[in-house]
C-alpha cells in the first residue's frame, strides 16, 4: 500500500484484526474508536459507557451514530479518548463511531450525512491576545 492511497483517517487493516477503526476529533479531544460485531458492549477508556458519560446529553451525543444506524445491540464499541472536556469527548466519539460504522456498511453514508454525523466540527478556542485578559475581553477600565 503506497503512502498516497493511505489518508490520515484510515489505518491499514491487518488480515486477522476483527475491529474496524474510526478516528474522531472535536475541539481538543481525540477519540480512537474500534467497532466489531457483538452484543452491544460499549467501553470508553476502560470504563462502561454510563460510567464515563455521566450526563444524559453526553450519552445521547456519543450514541447518535448507533441510533441512526439502528444497530444499538449489534456492535461492540471500544473507545480511547483523550484531551478536552466531556462535551468535546462525546462529540469526538460520535464522529469516530460514525466513520467506523460507515466503513462496515457504506450504505449508511447518506443517513449519517443527513444527520450531520460525518461532519468534523472545526471550531476551536480562539487564542488569547497580548494586552487583553482573554481572546477578546479587555482589562477593566478604571477612570479614577
Amino acid at each position: 500500500m503506497s503512502a498516497e492511497t493511505l489518508t490520515t483517517q484510515e489505518t491499514p487493516k491487518a488480515s486477522n484484526d476483527p475491529y474496524t477503526w474510526g478516528l474522531g476529533r472535536r475541539k481538543s479531544s481525540i477519540a480512537r474508536v474500534r467497532v466489531k460485531p457483538g452484543t452491544g458492549n460499549f467501553m470508553v477508556n476502560g470504563k462502561t459507557f454510563e460510567e464515563f458519560f455521566c450526563t444524559l446529553q453526553g450519552r445521547l451525543r456519543a450514541r447518535a451514530a448507533l441510533v441512526t444506524a439502528e444497530a444499538e445491540g449489534s456492535y461492540d464499541v471500544f473507545c480511547n479518548v483523550k484531551g478536552g472536556g466531556i462535551t468535546g469527548q462525546a462529540d469526538a466519539v460520535r464522529l469516530g463511531l460514525a466513520r467506523a460504522l460507515r466503513k462496515l456498511n457504506p450504505a449508511l453514508d447518506e443517513p449519517f450525512r443527513e444527520e450531520g454525523l460525518l461532519t468534523r466540527d472545526a471550531r476551536m478556542v480562539e487564542r488569547k491576545k497580548y494586552g487583553r485578559r482573554g481572546a477578546r475581553r479587555g482589562f477593566q477600565f478604571s477612570k479614577r
